[in-house]
């Protein structure tokens, strides 16, 4: 794989983290998308923008997850989508649940232990489908998601989902929301904290019985919403007990499937030492590729083109190696 080169006005983590969320991408090739449904309880549905190739069951797919607030509109979302469409991929640019106005498809709160919306949506693929390539990309907290999915449906051993990579994924919860409680994170985190309560009241007003105000005009901190709203509400009960259950690095030894890990050493919200699980390096099925450089789902390149967001055209290289249909 090609090794990164950071641009040099971007070494910085914060200049890069923050280049990575605002630069555009041109996503000139990219299709409009059909909108699709996924079933994924009893009540509740999340909904996917889909760019399908003419045959698709002729074609490898790729569904992309994004990470805390944000959607299928994300840019490292679309900017992934647009390569792998480009490479010969079906994408599918999910919402987690609430997300992309949303709101009304489910009575709950998504959370990093939601993994099982994922497989829900692996297995309709491949049965109603009949999709025979499936592979999973996740960033941030949906690289997560991504990483428990992958270790479910390796015991489910089903045979259409071939792989898994991830961008900076926030496998360990608690370093995670004490590295982005850090002084030097305060932007990151009052721009979350912000727009969690937003959601949250806007949940209020679509199921006022469900949603108590839960002291949310006193949370400050990530780790306070957790503590006061998602791990109540979700079936945690606390923060500690949430972050441990919903935690993917509890579940790396069980991935049986091909799984790419990128990571930033200087990320500024996924402490470097916390992907570095031993579970995870002692697992053959799993790479990891951690720059010195990189920021937090960042990674933009000195080069331009197609590889200036180098962790995007990685996932697709990844997923692309790892395909028979694209290989034959």
């Amino acid at each position: 794989m090609i090794p990164f080169d950071p641009h040099p006005f971007l070494k910085s983590a914060h200049r890069m983290t923050l280049a990575g969320r605002f630069w555009r991408r041109g996503l000139q090739r990219l299709p409009h998308p059909s909108e699709r449904l996924f079933q994924v309880a009893a009540d509740t549905q999340i909904l996917a923008h889909c760019h399908w190739k003419p045959e698709p069951q002729r074609h490898p797919t790729l569904v992309v997850v994004h990470g805390l607030e944000g959607s299928s509109a994300s840019r490292y979302v679309q900017g992934t989508a647009e390569k792998a469409w480009v490479a010969g991929f079906n994408v599918l640019r999910m919402n987690q649940r609430n997300c992309g106005g949303t709101e009304r498809l489910t009575p709950t709160l998504y959370n990093s232990g939601l993994s099982g919306d994922y497989c829900a949506v692996v297995r309709e693929l491949a049965g109603r489908d009949a999709l025979p390539e499936i592979f999973l990309a996740g960033f941030s907290m949906g690289g997560n998601l991504v990483l428990k999915a992958a270790a479910e449906l390796s015991d489910e051993k089903l045979a259409a989902f071939r792989g898994a990579a991830v961008v900076c994924p926030t496998m360990h919860l608690a370093a995670c929301s004490d590295a982005i409680h850090q002084r030097r994170n305060i932007v990151y985190e009052r721009y979350f904290v912000r727009n969690m309560k937003r959601r949250y009241q806007h949940k209020m007003e679509l199921f006022p019985e469900l949603f108590p105000r839960n002291g949310l005009e006193r949370v400050r901190s990530i780790r306070e919403f957790d503590d006061a709203v998602t791990a109540p509400l979700c079936g945690y009960g606390n923060a500690v007990n949430y972050y441990d259950r919903a935690s993917a690095m509890n579940v790396l030894e069980k991935i049986r499937v091909p799984t790419l890990v990128i990571t930033a050493q200087d990320d500024p919200m996924v402490p470097y030492q916390s992907v570095r699980q031993p579970a995870l390096l002692a697992n053959p099925d799993i790479t990891l590729l951690a720059p010195e450089h990189g920021g937090h789902c960042a990674f933009v390149a000195r080069s331009g083109g197609e590889e200036r967001f180098w962790a995007e055209s990685r996932i697709v290289e990844f997923c692309r190696f790892q395909s028979h249909l694209l290989s034959a």
